[in-house]
């Protein structure tokens, strides 16, 4: 019997076969879970699915915590687990709790002292530094940047400065359609010599992860990532 905890359950990062970048252990701790709290209920559901065929979908309870949940519902829907009953957490992609709504319940749970364990599974942050070359000792994710061009700019200007400062690694996310316009912003706003990495598609067919100087990148040809899930990196 899985021991009783708020279990945080990664999820593929793409179009892949769950079996090929998570243990089986998840599986066997998913079967045994009643209770779920997720980004999107039916997305949530498909996981499941793919997890194991044979789960009945309807014997399950799911919470909401996307980004039109009720927050304020969150600590209600621990008392599952403070009654002896794991639940787990679901996000749309990755790990739960990371650039994630699932962090407010993990910190609700920790408040109540209740136990968490995270599972493992693919990060795709982790991931993209483990691949860039760029600074693993020190780095930062910074969610997405702003959507004014200007003001776009001058935060990457600033983040350029911490990272050839601080040697800090600065990650950062965009809407895969608007992916190349980024790239595009990037070459002109960082410094020829400033190192950028593309990791995208992280675990998929369709990986492509690359670092150059920006004054290499101005010469290189980019893929077309306006589908892609997509990380970018920067440093020294």
């Amino acid at each position: 019997m899985t021991p009783t905890a708020l279990y945080l359950i990664p999820v593929e990062l793409g179009e892949t076969p769950h079996e090929r970048i998570l243990p089986p252990i998840n599986s066997d701790i998913i079967r045994d879970i009643r209770y779920f709290i997720v980004e999107d209920v039916r997305s949530a559901r498909r996981f499941l699915k793919r997890v194991d065929k044979d789960i009945n979908i309807n014997e399950l309870t799911f919470y909401p915590m996307g980004k039109h949940a009720d927050a304020a519902l969150f600590e209600k829907y621990l008392k599952p687990l403070e009654t002896g009953h794991s639940v787990g957490v679901i996000s749309e992609a990755g790990c739960p709790a990371v650039a994630d709504p699932g962090a407010d319940v993990v910190a609700i749970a920790q408040k109540k002292g209740l136990r968490v364990v995270p599972l493992v599974g693919p990060s795709s942050m982790i991931m993209a530094v483990m691949a860039s070359g760029l600074n693993g000792q020190s780095f930062a994710f910074n969610g997405y940047l702003p959507i004014d061009a200007a003001e776009r700019s001058r935060r990457i200007k600033q983040l350029e400065e911490r990272a050839l400062h601080e040697q800090q690694t600065q990650l950062f996310i965009e809407t895969p359609y608007r992916n190349i316009k980024l790239f595009q912003t990037l070459c002109q706003a960082l410094r020829p010599q400033t190192r950028l990495c593309i990791a995208a598609g992280i675990t998929t067919d369709n990986e492509w992860i690359r670092t150059l100087s920006v004054a290499d990148w101005k010469r290189t040809a980019l893929p077309d990532l306006s589908k892609t899930p997509a990380i970018f990196l920067f440093g020294r």
